[in-house]
Parts: structure tokens; C-alpha cells; sequence
């Protein structure tokens, strides 16, 4: 399936049940809030997706029944983060036989690689592979940046396409547009900078708190590209405390709580993570509490980007 780089793309949970292994029906159900409420694209496997615990067969079952699941209305992405340059083509070989749409990509696992190193790194895969690439760009969280400068090396790969944008540096969305202009779509990957990337022409939002609360990322997302700024900013500032729960070693198990609130998951993760405890998940449970009470009614918002286009 061809990928519109555009749009609210949840990186989705694992789901696992008590007993740890795969929940694909509760999997399933969350899904289905995604498609409902109008999202882009589903990335599994990334870091809220707990993709270090998860073994190559797990992936694939979760690869082949999400495209089988979202029977063509969505891509499916899946991120690779692997270690060495051989096992990351291999990744990709695997995306492409079990019908995934696209490649998020990480740098190189635990060896800290160069400049020179990391665009070799992804050059190999991307000369391996035909699906496109969002490159996932967290220095903060993973030791590596990918400047201005690789990516422009970068880009002679055709498919290369994307970038999932997580410095924290919001005027980097521009430093980027004015760079690559249309070649190169911008995706922000931190909820606490969502609104205010979009603001600045990101052209999508690789979400986290969207896998409790789908129906409002997705209505941020099509309020802003239609030029409803108020009506944006009044759903984003309620969402913002909750948006915090992502920037957070503990993410995973703060959005599972409230995955497990909306009734569209659990909170089961995989050892070596355990459920929140003690004075940390009552302030969590307080923050999703108070957002659920004071939920939003939303406006009608679905397509309105494209019905301004």
C-alpha cells in the first residue's frame, strides 16, 4: 500500500495478557479505536510498542495480522532498531514479505556509530529494500542525531521519505522545510511539541497518548491543517497533562494505564518493565482521572484537511 507521509500515525502498544504472550484481541480492539477515529497510518514495534522484548515471531504476528486486520484502509509500518547493519536488511526483508508498508528506522542499537557510520547504516538498508523509510531522529533518547547534513546524503535514496522529527527543537521543522522543501515530510514524534509542529507545516504527528485517546489526536491534527487554530488549542490544552505522560522513562506503562482507562487496553507490559507502583501510579491514575472527567466534546473534524486542500 502507497504511503501518504501526512497525518496522525499512532506508534500502537504490544498488547500482552496476564500471562505474557501476545493479546491480539485486545490488540485488535485498540486498532479499531485508531481506524474509527481517523488515524493515518499504525507504526508498530517502536519503543511504546516494547519492541526490545519482542521476538522475531511475535513481530511477524503482529505485522501480518495488522495488515490483515486494517484490510488496506491504513499502512502498517514497522520500526526497525536492531544492532548490527545485517540484521537491520534482514528486518526489512522480513516487512516486505509480510506485507508491512514502510520502515520507521532507528540508528544503530548500543554501538554508538559516527556520522559517517550511521549514513551508512541506513543507506545499506535503504539500497536493500523497496519499502520507503521514515528516519526516526531521537538524539536525546538514543545517543544519536541525524543532522541536516546526513539527511541531505540520505536523501539520494529514493525512498527515503520521511523524517520522525524528536530533537525537541521545534524550529528544526523549519531548518528542515526550508532544507529539503516537499522531499523530505516532517513527522513530530514528541506529544508534548504536537500542536506546535503542526503549527509550524510538520506535515504529520507520530502520536503516543493518541493509543488512549485516538478521537482527539486526530481532531488536533485536522483542526490545525484546516486552519481552526482555537478550536485546536482549546482540546490541546486540556490534552496536555496527559500528553506529559509520554515524555517519561516509564511511557510504556503510563500509557498503558490509560489504555486500560479508556477501556481500549491493559496495563500488562513485559519484564524487565512492571506495572507502575506505589505514590508514581497514583499521580498517574489522578492525571487520567482528571482528564476523563473533563473530556472534550469534539467538533466534526474528520477529512477537514483535505476537504481545505
Amino acid at each position: 500500500m502507497k504511503i501518504e507521509w501526512r497525518g496522525v500515525m499512532p506508534a500502537v502498544t504490544t498488547k500482552f495478557t496476564a500471562e505474557d504472550k501476545l493479546d491480539m484481541n485486545m490488540f485488535k480492539v485498540n486498532i479499531k479505536a485508531q481506524l474509527d477515529a481517523g488515524v493515518h497510518g499504525i507504526i508498530l514495534g517502536g519503543t511504546l510498542g516494547e519492541a526490545s522484548t519482542l521476538t522475531d515471531e511475535e513481530k511477524k504476528t503482529l505485522v501480518v495480522e495488522t495488515v490483515d486486520f486494517v484490510e488496506g484502509k491504513v499502512p502498517v509500518i514497522i520500526n526497525i532498531a536492531e544492532q548490527t547493519t545485517k540484521g537491520a536488511i534482514a528486518a526489512a526483508h522480513r516487512a516486505e514479505e509480510q506485507g508491512a508498508s514502510g520502515l520507521m528506522m532507528l540508528p544503530p542499537m548500543r554501538y554508538k556509530a559516527n556520522e559517517h557510520e550511521t549514513v551508512i547504516y541506513f543507506s545499506e538498508v535503504a539500497k536493500n529494500t523497496d519499502l520507503p523509510i521514515m528516519i526516526y531522529n531521537n538524539p536525546i533518547d538514543y545517543g544519536i542525531e541525524v543532522t541536516l547534513d546526513m539527511l541531505e546524503v540520505l536523501l539520494k535514496h529514493d525512498n527515503i521519505a520521511a523524517v520522525k522529527e524528536s530533537t525537541r527543537d521545534i524550529s528544526n521543522i523549519t531548518r528542515i522545510k526550508n532544507r529539503f522543501g516537499d522531499r523530505l515530510k516532517t513527522f513530530t514524534g514528541v506529544d508534548t511539541l504536537g500542536m506546535e509542529s503542526l503549527l509550524m507545516e510538520a506535515d504529520g504527528w507520530v502520536a503516543g497518548l493518541v493509543c488512549a485517546f485516538p478521537a482527539e489526536t486526530v481532531a488536533i491534527y485536522e483542526l490545525v491543517k484546516a486552519g481552526r487554530i482555537k478550536e485546536a488549542l482549546a482540546i490541546y490544552r486540556w490534552f496536555l497533562p496527559l500528553l506529559e505522560l509520554d515524555i517519561s522513562p516509564q511511557l510504556v506503562q503510563n500509557i498503558k494505564l490509560a489504555e486500560l482507562a479508556t477501556k481500549i487496553g491493559t496495563e500488562h507490559v513485559r519484564a524487565p518493565r512492571l506495572p507502575l507502583i506505589g505514590d508514581e501510579r497514583e499521580r498517574v491514575l489522578n492525571i487520567i482521572a482528571h482528564g476523563l472527567a473533563t473530556r472534550p466534546t469534539l467538533p466534526a473534524y474528520k477529512d477537514l484537511s483535505l476537504t481545505q486542500a
